[in-house]
């Protein structure tokens, strides 16, 4: 049964915000006299800090990093790959690699002082830090109860920093010194890359010693296996320049596939993202934010994907933001249940059926990307969806540890045929066949079924294909071969700063380069 997460209203100078919440369980509290020498003051307080922390990577289209919409990491990063494409507007920008320090709507990720809703989450890292500095100042917490807090505080951390350093590269990072003096102007540079893979790999390995075991933590907070899944996708994407990293990724994943973690592979992919799908018995998910159509972080994904002409399976209509293109739903075996919610023909308002022979204006570029099973009930919810946002899961862990067995230094016969079982467990739950040896006896063919594979068991989940392209150099061929896009090059990798990040930087602070 979920515990109720509960939300906490907090002043802007004390680290305000909300947190998720499991349920639909809401209690404001008046901070509005509060200063140093009151708050905080009990250990209510300090789960008040902790919470509002949580705030940043909850869903919500105002400022929630795992937002279902335009304004989410999860579809801006899948843009950017064959998985996703648009028309028009911003997303199309991103689906054509067109995207510059003045792209707004981009740079907004790490930092904005024009968006009404967000000022970007470089300034939510420094709103852990100073969590962490009110924690460690508390005198009323045990030793024991401040690491539990501490590591849900700098899990946090380390996620948004390593998804802003997988973005953008190295970031600015604030002391805590620093901090503790806003009116004090301080221009600071951007960390360098070994001071930023420290930075993140310090808090995770933090989280990981602290944090509860998969099975005591509350579904929907984090956990250990958690932690070690952030440090997963940190060490892959060093594991570009230095392969020596994919040891660290065996050893993690080995140790998250064992059975004592309490993760198992769910018997049907396509019934973990259908109503009632998720929660703490679905043993695969690592970590899911828990939505609720009342409060903070919701899930309207449907809305955000599904044609404007929309009249099939009780469904309402919806935006219309994204498709996702046929050289993806075409690079599907025939039998893989995991396109099943790549719908390709629906019927419309009319009555006509729209398909890939008669796309119109809906499905010219792709199909549906719908990905969640049909919820009718979000035609009664304002289009928000009760399906809970799995963000990472064991499949993801099978495929990372396939790969850091294949690819690192002197693997053996016995790693690579080890790393294809791995592989063909997950294709075997989606109802495909079997690899060969043969199909992975090179490099470049590993790399291609790799890519594959993750793509077609993660498509729209994390965003983290985009990241698996440029760790194995198929980002710009992938980007011409299935968009044709003329803007594709390597600078495109990164994401640029925004002129404001670069001007309050006084000179310290340098662009991507490229841009």
């Amino acid at each position: 049964m979920k515990r109720t997460i509960k939300l906490f209203i907090l002043a802007a100078t004390m680290l305000g915000g909300f947190t998720m919440s499991s349920c639909s369980d809401l209690n404001p509290i008046d901070y509005s006299d509060i200063n140093p020498s009151n708050f905080p003051k009990s250990e209510y307080d300090i789960e008040s800090i902790v919470n509002s922390c949580y705030y940043s990577v909850r869903s919500s289209w105002f400022d929630g990093l795992f937002s279902t919409s335009e304004r989410g990491v999860m579809p801006v990063n899948d843009l950017t790959t064959e998985i996703l494409t648009a028309k028009s507007g911003f997303q199309k920008n991103m689906s054509d690699l067109n995207y510059f320090p003045t792209t707004a709507d981009l740079t907004r990720f790490y930092y904005t002082n024009t968006d009404g809703y967000s000022d970007g989450w470089v300034n939510d890292v420094s709103h852990c830090t100073s969590a962490l500095s009110q924690i460690a100042d508390c005198s009323f917490l045990s030793e024991a109860k401040k690491k539990r807090y501490e590591a849900e505080v700098r899990c946090v951390r380390g996620m948004v920093a390593y998804t802003l350093y997988d973005m953008f590269g190295p970031i600015v990072v604030a002391s805590k010194e620093v901090l503790e003096k806003p009116t004090v102007e301080k221009p600071l540079p951007r960390l360098s890359k070994e001071e930023m893979v420290k930075f993140i790999e310090d808090d995770l390995k933090y989280a990981a010693d602290n944090l509860p075991s998969p099975q005591e933590a509350e579904y929907g907070r984090f956990s250990t296996g958690l932690a070690k899944m952030l440090l997963i996708r940190l060490y892959l994407h060093e594991s570009r320049a230095d392969r020596t990293y994919y040891t660290k990724v065996e050893q993690l994943a080995r140790d998250l596939v064992s059975s004592s973690n309490g993760y198992s592979l769910a018997p049907s992919y396509t019934k973990m993202f259908e109503v009632g799908g998720q929660g703490k018995e679905n043993t695969e998910i690592i970590w899911a934010v828990p939505v609720n159509t009342e409060m903070v972080s919701w899930n309207d994904w449907h809305m955000f994907v599904l044609p404007s002409d929309f009249a099939s399976n009780g469904m309402p209509t919806g935006y219309e933001c994204a498709n996702s293109t046929w050289a993806f739903y075409d690079s599907f075996e025939p039998s893989d249940v995991r396109k099943t919610y790549l719908v390709a023909s629906y019927t419309a308002k009319d009555g006509s059926i729209v398909d890939r022979t008669h796309p119109g204006t809906h499905m010219e570029l792709g199909p549906i990307p719908m990905k969640l099973g049909y919820d009718t009930d979000i035609a009664g919810s304002g289009g928000k969806s009760s399906i809970d946002l799995i963000i990472y899961r064991l499949a993801d862990v099978y495929l990372s540890l396939a790969e850091a067995l294949y690819m690192k230094p002197n693997a053996t016969a016995a790693d690579k045929s080890e790393a294809l079982g791995y592989i063909n467990q997950i294709r075997h739950r989606a109802g495909i066949g079997n690899l060969a040896e043969t199909d992975i006896d090179t490099e470049d063919k590993f790399v291609d079924v790799i890519l594959t594979e993750r793509s077609h068991e993660l498509w729209c989940e994390n965003g983290q294909y985009r990241a698996d392209l440029i760790r194995l150099n198929k980002f710009v061929e992938h980007a011409v071969k299935y968009k044709g896009t003329t803007y594709a090059n390597k600078t495109k990798e990164l994401y640029p700063l925004p002129l404001s990040a670069i001007n309050d930087g006084k000179g310290l602070v340098v662009q991507n380069p490229g841009y």
